[in-house]
């Protein structure tokens, strides 16, 4: 088989008849270091043998945020290590891979630098293939790694740095139905824990201070909504926010849970809204009234109230959700373990002199 319209530069590798791959994943592109061995085949749930991941919360939580160049060290200082231990825990060696699969792009160049160049020279030590991860995609096909989503599906996915709908119809294969016009959901999340003094990392934050909180008190904007298309906008409403929150310093206690209560619940509007549009299209598309699969991925995915509204959203239009669990969604090496099986099982693969992308698009507009 071919490569599809995938944006990917890849060396093809003949065809092999279908059978359980395993690959060691290695994932660099942020401020988590991660490595996992994955074994299985596409079309089946995967076997996670080990998945480790050493978050760098420590050292970048006095900046309220990542720092590319500490992000980068810290790869350097642990990577070596993790993938030796995520070797022992799955009980195998380098020389039992079938490829080295390594996060190429989107993220900080540094990190990713630092991910492919260990993966590039595992594979050719074990004279075995490479393959170069688009992080995005590999949060796509988690949903196939845990519960093997059949294609095509619609995916939402919503990070730290991307908020996307996408109609998946294959490997490599990936329409855009929706993107944020400036912030990405998670950096909203991330930019209001700031704001209101939450700490870091800033999602989960906002989440556990808004269990507490009144999300009616603030009158916070639901940018985009009611609009048609899919696309999204966080700006306004984070202004607004501190707009509001500015007129009120200090702010108390119940000040900052009902801030992020607020805010939380604007963000679940936005995404319910934004996405009833992608489904109405892509149901409108279909043939027959089957359920159709939907997926939730990215870091963001990780929250409770939101999984929640869109579970609600997706019986009420005719979709099956699906939303890996939690540490599955945020950054891993699983998922760019699986993303290799995914592309190693049509013979794709990658030459040894491919490098970093920061910006790595992984679909076109419809």
């Amino acid at each position: 088989m071919g490569k599809m319209d995938s944006t990917q530069d890849t060396m093809p590798r003949a065809p092999t008849a279908p059978r359980d791959f395993t690959v060691l994943g290695i994932e660099t592109s942020c401020d988590e270091t991660a490595a996992s061995v994955v074994r299985g085949r596409p079309g089946a749930p995967g076997q996670i043998l080990s998945n480790l991941v050493l978050s760098q919360f420590d050292e970048h939580a006095p900046y309220g945020g990542v720092v590319p160049e500490i992000a980068a060290r810290a790869h350097v200082d642990h990577l070596d290590g993790l993938i030796a231990a995520a070797l022992r825990d799955a009980d195998l060696s380098l020389a039992d891979m079938d490829a080295v699969a390594a996060t190429a792009g989107p993220g900080l160049t540094g990190g990713l630098m630092v991910g492919l160049v260990t993966g590039k020279a595992l594979a050719f030590a074990a004279h075995t293939a490479f393959v170069a991860v688009n992080h995005l995609e590999a949060h796509a096909l988690t949903a196939r790694l845990v519960a093997a989503t059949p294609f095509p599906y619609l995916v939402l996915l919503v990070s730290g740095g991307h908020c996307q709908l996408l109609e998946a119809r294959g490997v490599g294969a990936y329409t855009l139905l929706g993107t944020t016009r400036d912030d990405a959901v998670g950096e909203a999340f991330d930019k209001t824990a700031k704001l209101l003094g939450l700490g870091y990392p800033g999602g989960p934050q906002v989440e556990k201070w808004a269990r507490d909180g009144n999300s009616a008190r603030f009158d916070l904007p639901r940018p985009m909504t009611g609009r048609p298309g899919a696309d999204f906008s966080f700006a306004g409403l984070k202004t607004a926010l501190r707009q509001q929150v500015t007129r009120l310093a200090p702010l108390s206690r119940s000040d900052r849970a009902d801030a992020a209560a607020s805010f939380q619940a604007a963000v679940a509007d936005t995404l319910e809204d934004r996405t009833r549009n992608a489904m109405r299209q892509v149901r409108a598309a279909a043939t027959g009234d089957r359920p159709l699969p939907f997926v939730v991925a990215g870091g963001v995915a990780a929250n409770k109230v939101l999984r929640a509204r869109l579970d609600s959203l997706a019986a009420q239009e005719g979709f099956i959700l699906t939303a890996p669990p939690p540490a599955l969604c945020t950054d891993n090496a699983a998922m760019v373990a699986w993303a290799g099986i995914e592309r190693l099982a049509l013979g794709l693969t990658d030459k040894l002199d491919t490098g970093p992308r920061a910006r790595w698009p992984l679909a076109q507009r419809a």
